[in-house]
């Protein structure tokens, strides 16, 4: 079997895809962090490139939450990116700041690093039927770590970031959609070509106008290094807490890393877990 579980595909040399591999459940881990690097090298330094759409392989799950079983040393091993930031925060800053159009067209499940990899993207287009985001990780006593304080106010607001953050609940596409957490839900029959039609209308535009209007809405609204930094060594240290891990392996029990009821319906069980 292949061991790559990030697959670049170039449709044309200015549009790209980036499709999550990584069966059954699409979690991420430290495996796919430097594979995921790789690619957003490519972005940043490709002089033709000009969109790149994030989507899945695997039914039902867009990307979903962090490997809870690999060990703590093979995320602490992972050098500090080129930002100075530790590696997944790098990854997503770098995601933002690329000198290319990214596109993240959401089918299933994006919880979690899902979710986080999402708001990295320019633009966020959801299946209206199949579409699931949020961020369950409070649910599990631990602080999200990829960016959603930071970013999710800038899209939504304080209340509608704190109702997701703190209530660690799915959010379906059309909820997702009336909060600005996603562009648009989009019927999921129109959805693929809704998405490959925008990308290649992109792809026809020059690219240093593209990249010069980006950086100065850049600007006005990413959120500083500081921030997202932050967020991840909170994160981090929330893993190491009794309850974190009490929580965790309570799901993990009940069936957490394994294709079934508990990574359909996360949102569902972490609301079970302070219930006795």
């Amino acid at each position: 079997m292949s061991n790559k579980l990030v697959l670049l595909t170039k449709e044309s040399p200015a549009y790209w895809r980036v499709t999550f591999n990584n069966p059954p459940v699409n979690i991420f881990g430290p495996k796919a962090i430097p594979q995921l690097g790789e690619i957003i090298s490519l972005m940043e330094t490709d002089a033709q490139v000009k969109v790149v759409v994030f989507d899945s392989a695997i039914e039902g799950f867009f990307t979903t939450h962090y490997d809870f079983l690999s060990s703590a040393e093979e995320t602490s091993s992972l050098p500090i990116g080129p930002t100075g930031l530790l590696a997944l925060p790098d990854l997503l800053v770098r995601l933002s700041r690329a000198p290319v159009v990214s596109i993240a067209k959401i089918r299933g499940r994006a919880t979690g690093n899902g979710s986080e990899i999402s708001l990295a993207c320019d633009m966020r287009f959801a299946s209206r039927e199949k579409a699931i985001l949020g961020h369950f990780e409070v649910g599990a006593a631990i602080v999200p770590g990829g960016g959603p304080m930071a970013r999710l106010p800038r899209l939504m607001g304080r209340g509608r970031t704190l109702e997701v953050l703190l209530g660690a609940d799915d959010v379906p596409g059309d909820i997702a959609e009336r909060y600005g957490y996603v562009n648009r839900s989009i019927p999921d029959a129109e959805l693929d070509a809704f998405v490959d039609s925008l990308a290649r209308r992109i792809a026809s535009f020059d690219k240093q106008a593209l990249t010069d209007t980006k950086h100065f809405v850049d600007v006005a609204t990413l959120p500083s290094d500081y921030e997202l930094g932050a967020e991840m060594i909170v994160c981090n240290a929330s893993q190491d807490r009794p309850e974190a891990k009490r929580r965790i392996k309570l799901l993990l029990d009940q069936g957490l890393h394994k294709a079934g009821d508990v990574e359909t319906r996360l949102g569902y069980y972490v609301g079970q877990l302070g219930n006795g």
